[in-house]
């Protein structure tokens, strides 16, 4: 089936909630650029903060301002509780079993470092092995190169075809008696492709191997739960679900985190400490060493608390109609071709278009107000696969519309008329 074909015979969605009054929760969008209204379509990079986040971190600095688990006074106690709060956000968004399960980390890529170290750290040797895919984000490749540079262990990197969806039956073969970890992306932030993360965990805990989902571009656009997946860790960060920068979370099931050693050291992850010996704190805290993000944290629970109103249902049926209505706008293009064309996806549109780099699209369309992301979005590999250096890419969210899906294809057209 081709890609214009899925768009025709998708069903159509009607949307379920009122677009325009979504769109006024954030102000960002409401300007001009080089005298356009401004069509951001760079989500997948990260996403605009509608007014309650960034009201919430302003109530935060404004009238709770105080270090956490630390002192006795009012300040202090509110602080605690908005972030502890928090935490009970992100547990229910996710629908994890525990509170102590949600670790506060800086975001993907911190968490996905934290696993590595402690728990590859301690448990790979010399020629174990860690399965990834073709189609992982540098942050899911480098903290495995650096692990397997300390203990030995070696990756192993499973195919995908040329639609980007990952090869199952490989997937099976790569798993091996020395497979320590799979560790996967569930939607590729290039691609799009949704990748089969039930049948991907059954198979590997069927070897009694452990599995960790990078879930950065699944988070904002799907309802996701971690015990109906079943998944071992999962990882995202809060700026690409309109939460803010420099905060995001590890889920990890309790019996894996309590066997785990601290990632760092320092204050509010002890229970005594002397020069002989430290006693470490228990879940979560012993891996959130030192005065953590707290407005960040807020900010991040105001993020739950928005999407949930919105009904995560509503925002992945919303997201899929306008994709499929890009799929099939931007297929009428001249000489356009997209990168990524699995089944299963989140709202990502890679293309790239004949005799046009990349980077000269994005100029472009930059001074037709619209921003889209260009080059090989923290994915090399991806580029290598499909033999390309870059791609120009336009990732939706639940505050974009058909009508900037029509200004995006017609700036596209105008690139082609000036370069093509």
């Amino acid at each position: 089936m081709t890609i214009a074909n899925m768009a025709a015979e998708a069903p159509i969605v009607s949307v379920p909630f009122e677009i325009e009054r979504v769109r006024a929760d954030f102000p960002v969008l409401r300007q001009e650029v080089h005298g356009k209204p401004l069509v951001y379509l760079d989500n997948a990079a990260t996403m605009q903060k509608p007014r309650q986040v960034t009201e919430a971190i302003d109530h935060y600095y404004r009238w709770d301002n105080a270090n956490i688990h630390r002192a006795v006074h009012q300040l202090s106690e509110r602080a605690t509780q908005a972030y502890e709060a928090a935490r009970n956000k992100v547990q229910h968004f996710i629908n994890a079993a525990q509170r102590e399960e949600i670790v506060f980390v800086r975001g993907t890529t911190e968490a996905i470092n934290l696993v590595a170290q402690s728990f590859g750290r301690s448990r790979l040797q010399a020629g174990d092995e860690i399965l990834l895919s073709h189609m992982e984000h540098h942050s899911n490749i480098v903290p495995w190169q650096l692990l397997c540079e300390q203990t030995g262990a070696v990756l192993k990197v499973v195919p995908i075809d040329d639609s980007g969806e990952l090869l199952l039956d490989e997937y099976e073969r790569y798993l091996s008696p020395r497979t320590r970890l799979v560790a996967m992306v569930h939607a590729s932030n290039v691609l799009g492709t949704i990748n089969p993360a039930q049948k991907i965990i059954e198979l590997a805990h069927a070897r009694g191997i452990p599995v960790l989902l990078d879930g950065a571009q699944t988070v904002p656009h799907m309802p996701v739960d971690v015990q109906e997946l079943g998944c071992d860790f999962y990882v995202f960060s809060a700026h690409k679900m309109v939460g803010p920068t420099g905060i995001g979370a590890l889920y990890g099931r309790r019996e894996w985190l309590e066997a785990m050693p601290p990632y760092q050291g320092g204050g509010d992850m002890i229970l005594s400490v002397s020069f002989d010996k430290t006693l470490y704190s228990d879940l979560p805290y012993k891996f959130e060493a030192g005065t953590p993000h707290i407005a960040g944290a807020i900010g991040l629970g105001a993020a739950v608390d928005y999407l949930e109103a919105l009904g995560m249902g509503n925002v992945a049926a919303y997201e899929q109609e306008l994709l499929n209505y890009g799929i099939e706008i931007l297929a009428q293009i001249p000489g356009l071709r997209f990168i990524g064309t699995a089944q299963e996806k989140v709202g990502v549109l890679s293309f790239v278009l004949e005799g046009v780099h990349p980077h000269d699209i994005g100029t472009i369309l930059d001074h037709e107000g619209i921003a889209i992301r260009t080059g090989h979005h923290c994915a090399q590999p991806v580029m290598e696969r499909f033999n390309i250096p870059a791609t120009a890419r336009a990732s939706l969210a639940f505050y974009n519309t058909k009508a900037e899906i029509d200004v995006l294809a017609a700036g596209i057209k105008r690139v082609g008329e000036l370069l093509g």
